[in-house]
C-alpha cells in the first residue's frame, strides 16, 4: 500500500482518522496578487489542461512560488519529493508538493507544514491520499524533533483548491473550496498556515 491507495474509507479504517467540516480561515482577506502570477496563469492556463503534471507545472507551482514570496521566503517548496515514513502502514510514496519551513536547500527538513496534492479532476478522490500524507508529515516532524500543533494539506485540480488541517486523529476539511479566479484567497490561506505555524 502507498499514498495513492488511500481513500477516505481507508484512512478511517487503517489510520483511524475521521473527517469533519470546519472553518479553517475565519475572516480571511484575499492577499495581493503579484502581477507576474496573473500573467503566468493567463499564459499557462491552456497548457495546464493536458494532465496532472501539466497542472502542477503551469498552475500549482506558480501559485506556490507566489506564496513563498508573500511569506518572505519562509517556505521551501519540494516538488515530487518522496516521503517514506512507515512502509508497514503504507505511508510511502511521492508527494506532488511539500511545503516546509526553512531554506530552499536539500534534503527535506522538518517542520513540514503543508502537503499539496494535484489531481486532474476529482478533488474528493484525492482527500484520502492527502490525509495519509499529512499523517506521514506529522510523523516526519516528530522524528526530527520539530513537532507542530497541526499539519495542513490541500488537494487541488489547479482550478479548485480544497484545504484541510490534521489535528490529533481528525482531518478538518475547510467548509468551502477556493477557486483560481479567487487566487488571492488561496495565497491568503497559505499565509495563514505559515503564520499559525511560526507563531507557536
Amino acid at each position: 500500500m502507498a499514498y495513492c491507495d488511500f481513500t477516505l474509507e481507508a484512512v478511517a479504517t487503517t489510520l483511524n482518522v475521521t473527517t469533519q467540516p470546519a472553518n479553517l480561515f475565519p475572516g480571511i482577506v484575499p492577499a495581493p496578487i503579484p502581477s507576474w502570477l496573473t500573467e503566468t496563469l493567463a499564459r499557462g492556463g491552456r497548457l495546464a489542461l493536458i494532465s496532472e503534471k501539466s497542472r502542477s507545472e503551469f498552475i500549482v507551482a506558480p501559485v506556490l512560488v507566489a506564496s513563498r514570496e508573500l511569506t518572505h521566503d519562509q517556505l521551501a517548496i519540494f516538488s515530487g519529493q518522496r516521503l517514506d515514513v512507515d512502509i508497514a502502514s503504507g505511508l510511502v510514496g511521492e508527494c506532488d508538493f511539500i511545503l516546509a519551513l526553512g531554506p530552499q536547500v536539500p534534503p527535506l527538513r522538518a517542520p513540514i507544514v503543508t502537503i499539496v496534492e494535484a489531481k486532474k479532476h476529482d478533488i474528493e478522490a484525492g482527500l484520502g491520499q492527502c490525509i495519509a500524507q499529512m499523517i506521514a508529515a506529522r510523523r516526519f516532524n516528530e522524528v526530527a524533533g520539530k513537532s507542530i500543533s497541526a499539519v495542513f494539506g490541500c488537494v487541488t485540480s489547479g482550478e479548485v483548491w480544497q484545504f484541510m488541517r490534521l489535528v490529533d486523529q481528525v482531518a478538518l476539511i475547510h467548509d468551502r473550496s477556493y477557486y483560481l479566479d479567487d487566487v488571492g484567497s488561496i495565497l491568503a490561506a497559505i499565509q495563514v498556515i505559515v503564520e499559525q505555524t511560526t507563531s507557536k
